[in-house]
This record gives structure tokens, sequence and C-alpha cells, in this order.
């Protein structure tokens, strides 16, 4: 049987690798086999490409350019990772994936929501999630929340982050059956409650 792919979503500070733990667990609690993995990432050839895209030191790369690496990335970890775990029947659980380039470049940084989706369809065919998960949060609240050194787009002003925002909203608006927003200013067991009752709801697990 074919497996379930499952993305985690939201502005910097949201709570994003926190949920996919937690799901995961819980999951693998149920018996089910799943893979989680990461963007900007996931493959060996991906990891070294976070670097370039999020590193705050040496040349930033423009818009256009950031876009195509993101989708360089992508194309690595779909082909590599996603597809074969598919075909295996994983529940896969994706920490950022292609509504982050939608949000970030094609929103926040003007480039065009329908041109990063094609650009980025060119390559996923088929390998569209089947739920999307938008952890939503004022990106003041969730900005105070990263600890340590920021990486390029976490230091980003205010002002982006919010455009970030109003792209996964209106993401949500152009994809509604795949996209759910779960208001993230909540505690991390209620996300997850939530979060479990989308999966649920969705039929992607009964459990």
């Amino acid at each position: 049987m074919k497996g379930k792919f499952i993305t985690i979503e939201g502005p910097d500070g949201a709570g994003k690798t926190t949920q996919v733990r937690k799901i995961s667990d819980y999951l693998k609690s149920k018996g089910f086999n799943v893979l989680v993995t990461r963007e900007p990432g996931g493959t060996a050839l991906g990891e070294k490409l976070r670097e370039v895209l999020l590193t705050s030191e040496g040349e930033s790369p423009v818009p256009e350019a950031e876009a195509l690496i993101y989708a360089a990335s992508r194309a690595q970890l779909v082909k590599k990772v996603i597809e074969p775990a598919l075909d295996d029947g994983f529940i896969i659980l994706c920490d950022r994936f292609v509504d982050s380039s939608l949000a970030y470049q094609g929103w926040a940084r003007g480039l065009g929501i329908e041109k990063l989706a094609d650009i980025n369809g060119w390559f996923l065919k088929g390998v569209w999630p089947d739920l999307t998960i938008v952890l939503d949060i004022d990106p003041a609240q969730s900005l105070k929340r990263i600890s340590g050194k920021k990486d390029r787009l976490e230091s980003e002003a205010l002002e982006f982050h919010r455009k970030v925002r109003e792209g996964f909203l209106k993401l949500s608006e152009i994809y509604p059956d795949r996209i759910k927003v779960v208001d993230a200013s909540q505690s991390p067991h209620e996300i997850f409650k939530t979060i479990l009752f989308e999966l649920k709801k969705s039929g992607i697990i009964t459990l």
C-alpha cells in the first residue's frame, strides 16, 4: 500500500520540529512505519545546500537564486527519499516542504505563488503532500522563541516574517482541502491534539 505524506509548515519559531517529533513518536507507538525528514536538507546534497541557504555569512543569494536552490534541494529529496519511502508504504513527516517556498519566496519575496508552484510542479508531479499543517502564530511572538544564533532567514526584519505569515494563510485559502491552519500560540500538547484531530479527519490515520 502506498504511504502518506504529511508536511508541517509555519513561520520560524512556531514549533514545527517539536510537533514533528511528537507526531512521529505517536505514529510509531501505533505501529506505523514513519520516516522523518526536513527541508532544506534530508539528503547529503540537500544538507550542503541548506548551509548555502541559511548561513548568515558571505554573499546572500538574490530571491530568484534562493528559490531555485530550495527547489534543487527539494528535487533531490523527492527523488532520493520521498518517492521510495512512499512506494514502501511509509508515513513521511517533513519539517517544511514546498509551501515554505510558496510563502517565503513566492509571497514574502514577491516572486509569485503561481510561478513558484509551476517551478516546483515540474519535478513534484504527483508528490504533493496528502496533508499540510500550518502552525500559525504572530511572528513577534514566535521569533522570541528562537534561542542562540539566528540563521539568515530568522534574521530578516519583522515585516518580512509578517509577510511570510500572510503567505501561509493565503495558501490555506488556495488549497483548503490540503492545508489546515493550527493556532501555534497554544501549548505544545494542545497543538499536538489539534494536529491529531486533523490527521484522523483527513483519513490518514484511524487510531
